[in-house]
């Protein structure tokens, strides 16, 4: 059974993100939201993959975790300022409404 993307924002993710994948019924946590704050990047990381979730983060030294082999549920990435908050919340929408929670795990997707 194929099961449906759930987000969580790394604490440097603007939280208009998360109210407008919300608007879109998507589930996601923020880091503020969980208690997080100040937490290491390995911190997020495993809070995101025990409670299954992709995080989103626009910090690169989630994809050094990445290549250094750390397991994780996945990551969707976005270069700081490359895109406008609408154009992360369409496509982070477009990544939950094809691709399934399987198939990102351990993988990056790049925004």
């Amino acid at each position: 059974m194929s099961q449906r993307i759930k987000f969580h924002l790394d604490e440097n993710v603007s939280n208009a993100i998360a109210l407008g994948l919300r608007r879109r019924r998507i589930d996601v946590t923020t880091t503020n939201e969980v208690g997080l704050m100040g937490a290491s990047d390995e911190e997020q990381l495993e809070f995101a993959l025990r409670k299954g979730r992709v995080i989103f983060t626009q910090d690169d030294d989630f994809l050094r975790l990445h290549h250094a082999g750390i397991t994780h549920a996945g990551i969707a990435y976005c270069r700081q300022r490359s895109r406008s908050i609408g154009e992360i919340i369409n496509t982070l929408t477009l990544i939950w409404e094809w691709v399934e929670s399987e198939e990102i795990k351990n993988k990056v997707e790049f925004i």
